[in-house]
């Protein structure tokens, strides 16, 4: 493997500020976590039954935003000065593997009492896991799925969402040409990839070839769904703008100017506090519809990891299994509104009587991860751009397919060639 100076020379490149704070000399039972986003906030309050139940531990919580949290990850890196404990988000977890900055965690698991791996959803658990090994344990779950104004589908003949694309496109043809030509059947922000990635991972080919080495973006599957994903622009089914266009997006779903849109657990809350009194039972949520039947999504949310260079292993384990027992979860859902990544705290009154919250439930049965290389953020940024340019008129898809797949190569060059030092040495 590459050493922290080679690594470090690779991370140049990306010159961070320092950390405020440095290591500091501590305990085998003290526990330094670095919680990313408000779920630090709800950590703290979630911990104080821990530190009562386990008064030998002690808990550093620490805050971070999501948009320096990245970056001050790789600084913390770079100077040795990572926490024990992590909540990192899934598609980060490649990344530091790479890096060889986290700890393996299936012999804490294969021992645990609290945490039984065959209660997760298995595509969620499987986004922890980088050749074989397990290196988080999920925290919380964010998947995709369609937000739709039933009422409007209604209207237009139908009574229940689609199942595939076929269902989908009929319905997004009949609610354009009842709605008119100032408003929309579906809203896909051209500045977010993840709509196009959900439909992407509906396919059977990767998105990567070859171990990660390659991209595989002039794949037929690719080529179909930039072309089914194109065609809604192209029709006028969608608009051609990115979502700071839109004034609001709650707003504008209860005006009607879009009766689809895809997205993520957390605008649950956001329609039921922003949808109009008389439209509260307008608007439901469904799986996502796949090419030839019920569809896939996105594995995503967040994941508790350890660092390999804790000298608190066993009391970070056990801050660990406390926030991923099915109580935890449960009020961890009830104070954040992230969804559980645990099979049996869904069984929870409160998320067993949501209906908007049943659609999830089926979904998690059908995600997948995106491609597990450091790099693949600033692949599916390509892929954003990459599909603008279609929609925009720049490029055939053809074309587009080709130049994608080409950047993709050289975006991974670097991941070829540690990986061929990797096979000899």
């Amino acid at each position: 493997m590459v050493n922290r100076r080679q690594t470090m020379l690779a991370l140049a490149a990306f010159a961070a500020a320092p950390l405020s704070c440095s290591r500091r000399s501590h305990g085998a039972n003290t526990v330094r976590f670095w919680a990313v986003g408000r779920e630090g906030e709800y950590a703290v309050e979630l911990l104080q039954d821990f530190l009562r139940e386990r008064p030998d531990i002690e808990v550093d919580v620490q805050k971070l935003p999501w948009t320096a949290a990245h970056e001050k990850l790789l600084t913390a890196y770079a100077g040795d000065t990572l926490p024990d404990l992590c909540s990192l988000g899934n598609t980060w977890i490649p990344e530091f593997h790479a890096l060889n900055a986290l700890a393996p965690l299936d012999a804490f698991a294969s021992q645990s009492r609290d945490i039984t791996l065959d209660d997760y959803f298995p595509g969620i658990l499987d986004s922890n896991r980088v050749a074989g090994a397990l290196y988080g344990v999920p925290w919380y779950v964010d998947t995709r799925l369609l937000y739709y104004r039933r009422d409007i589908l209604q209207k237009a003949g139908f009574n229940a969402p689609p199942t595939t694309w076929a269902e989908w496109e009929q319905m997004l043809g009949a609610i354009k040409a009842m709605v008119g030509h100032d408003r929309y059947s579906v809203l896909l922000p051209l500045n977010e990839f993840e709509p196009l990635l959900v439909l992407s991972l509906q396919q059977p080919s990767d998105l990567l070839r070859d171990n990660g080495r390659y991209g595989n973006f002039r794949s037929a599957d690719f080529h179909r769904t930039l072309e089914f994903y194109a065609s809604m622009f192209r029709r006028d089914w969608a608009p051609k703008m990115t979502n700071t266009q839109i004034s609001n997006v709650w707003d504008e779903f209860g005006r009607g100017m879009f009766s689809f849109y895809i997205s993520g657990p957390w605008n649950i809350a956001e329609f039921k506090k922003r949808m109009p009194p008389e439209l509260r039972d307008a608007w439901m949520t469904a799986p996502m519809p796949g090419p030839d039947g019920p569809g896939a999504s996105s594995a995503g949310g967040a994941s508790l990891v350890i660092f390999a260079g804790s000298q608190s292993k066993p009391a970070t384990w056990a801050v660990m299994e406390y926030l991923s027992r099915s109580p935890v979860q449960q009020r961890f859902y009830e104070l954040s509104g992230n969804m559980p990544p645990r099979r049996s705290t869904w069984q929870s009154s409160t998320l067993a009587s949501s209906p908007y919250a049943k659609a999830f439930l089926t979904q998690l049965d059908r995600v997948r991860s995106p491609p597990k290389v450091p790099e693949w953020e600033r692949i599916a940024q390509e892929m954003r751009l990459t599909a603008e340019r279609v929609v925009q008129g720049v490029a055939t898809v053809d074309a587009a397919c080709t130049a994608l797949d080409r950047k993709t190569d050289e975006i991974l060059e670097k991941r070829r060639w540690m990986m061929d030092q990797d096979r000899h040495t």
